[in-house]
């Protein structure tokens, strides 16, 4: 009796055990999330692993002329609408956004990103660093990136 009894202990340990890989695994499976983009580069667009969205840098790309606009407020607006489309296509919006961090080399556009982003939000912003940096890849003012979390 004893043997079946420690027996059917180990079953429902193996059972327990296999139970929680199997949810594991679920919450680490990944998703990767790649746009329709002209030039392919060594990344993806976004990952997406459980209900976590981490989204790779956007940068304000006019894609007609494959440069970045003259006017800094329609650039912002690339950058911004890149991690809409983005969301959208993970089911996501961007009142999903949890944290975004933002780069630009000159600061003093800070202001002028700030009046565009605020049009994308509610009253709820997501946590945000605006980080001055050195040159931005291809001449542009601002790179976002983020993390997103399915509501």
């Amino acid at each position: 009796m004893k043997d079946i009894c420690a027996l059917f202990v180990l079953i429902v340990a193996a059972g327990a055990s296999i139970s929680a890989q199997a949810a594991d695994s679920s919450q680490t499976a990944r998703r990767y999330i790649n746009l329709p983009k002209p030039v392919q580069a060594p990344f993806s667009d976004a990952v997406l692993v459980g209900n976590t969205l981490y989204i790779a840098g956007r940068l304000g790309i006019d894609p007609k002329t494959g440069k970045p606009p003259e006017d800094v407020d329609q650039e912002a607006r690339i950058v911004l609408d890149g991690v809409k489309s983005v969301l959208s296509e993970a089911g996501m919006t961007m009142d999903d956004l949890v944290f975004v961090q933002v780069f630009c080399p000159d600061v003093s556009l800070y202001a002028k990103f700030n009046d565009v982003y605020k049009s994308y939000f509610g009253t709820d912003y997501p946590a945000r660093a605006f980080v001055g940096s050195g040159p931005l890849l291809r001449g542009v003012h601002f790179e976002m990136n983020a993390i997103a979390v399915k509501r």
